[in-house]
């Protein structure tokens, strides 16, 4: 998730495990800076080679066995400050509590976080909660602030109720979404090969519905509020290297990369209007298939690396839609 929500659940944890009544602040900051310092790993970048970034972002720094040797790596730095208030093992002990949330709460997005390496690089995402979502982090800091200010240790277990109960009920939410997509999946004729839905931007009511179907994407949205909506979208082809790409060699790096960008993307890919290698997962519209990023490739160079774009722009007319959208406007009503 964003950094301000990584760092607010961090001090949450942080501060509800710390009986510290007069240190509470100072734990309150140590959990917040440990809670967002595993996305240091977007430093680890290239300038000839674009998807390093992709391998590397939650890997490592994310999994749950590097929790404790990267709660160290943040305590030992903090501790020439915290010592005033705090001892070693308290230090260390907030940091661990921050720490261990980042990795988590990423898996709770559509992202995938490699929780389990280096035992598997398996990106895991529960799909329950948006990558940004106000409505989820502006209780939790509200909380977390006036834990750390009033010295209430209280409050920072309720910062920690409100964060579990939000991500139970994105839960529940999600699992109403898939119910719906299936049933629309069904009424279409249609027995998906795979299907998974994602929360919208900045929320846990508006769905991204996308599953296959015979070499075809169907991307709608679904909206799961006291009552229920389907929002037909559209459709593409899945992408085929034999077809798309048939001349470029087996071996060479373009091939390599786009074998790299299928890993990171679980396969959801397909070919846009302008010839890029889209990863259909993503869109700013949820019943859109215009992705948020993807590769380019072009097979007059097959040895250096694809090129990699990404638009995360929201016009006037694609942000009244996303509104229509939200509200069910537009959408036909689905019956329990």
């Amino acid at each position: 998730m964003d950094p301000v929500s990584q760092g607010a659940l961090g001090a949450a944890l942080a501060t509800a495990t710390q009986d510290r009544k007069k240190q509470l602040f100072t734990v309150a900051w140590l959990g917040a800076l440990a809670g967002m310092a595993p996305d240091l790993d977007v430093l680890i970048q290239s300038g000839t080679d674009p998807l390093l970034f992709l391998e590397y972002h939650r890997q490592f720094s994310h999994s749950l066995v590097f929790i404790p040797l990267g709660a160290l790596l943040v305590a030992w730095p903090l501790y020439r400050i915290a010592r005033k208030s705090l001892s070693w093992r308290q230090t260390y002990l907030a940091c661990l509590a921050g720490y261990a949330t980042h990795g988590l709460l990423d898996a709770c997005t559509s992202y995938g976080t490699q929780l389990l390496w280096p035992f598997s690089d398996v990106r895991i995402a529960w799909n329950n909660s948006s990558i940004v979502d106000p409505l989820f982090t502006l209780p939790l800091l509200a909380l977390v602030v006036a834990a750390a200010m009033l010295g209430k240790r209280i409050l920072g277990i309720v910062a920690m109720a409100w964060a579990l109960g939000y991500l139970a009920t994105g839960w529940i939410q999600q699992e109403r979404a898939m119910a719906i997509a299936e049933r629309q999946a069904q009424a279409r004729g249609h027995t998906p090969e795979r299907l998974s839905v994602k929360p919208s931007f900045g929320n846990v009511m508006l769905f991204k519905s996308i599953y296959e179907n015979q070499g075809v994407y169907y991307v709608d949205a679904v909206r799961v509020g006291l009552t229920t909506h389907w929002c037909k979208g559209s459709s593409i082809a899945r992408f085929d290297k034999n077809k798309s790409f048939s001349k470029l060699a087996v071996d060479s790096q373009h091939a390599q990369d786009i074998e790299r960008f299928r890993w990171f993307s679980d396969d959801y890919l397909a070919l846009d209007k302008f010839g890029r290698i889209i990863d259909m997962r993503y869109s700013m519209v949820p019943d859109s298939i215009d992705a948020m990023w993807g590769i380019t490739v072009d097979v007059t160079n097959p040895s250096d690396h694809v090129g990699w774009w990404a638009s995360r722009q929201l016009g006037p007319e694609q942000r009244a839609h996303f509104v229509d959208l939200l509200l069910g406007r537009g959408c036909q009503e689905v019956s329990k």
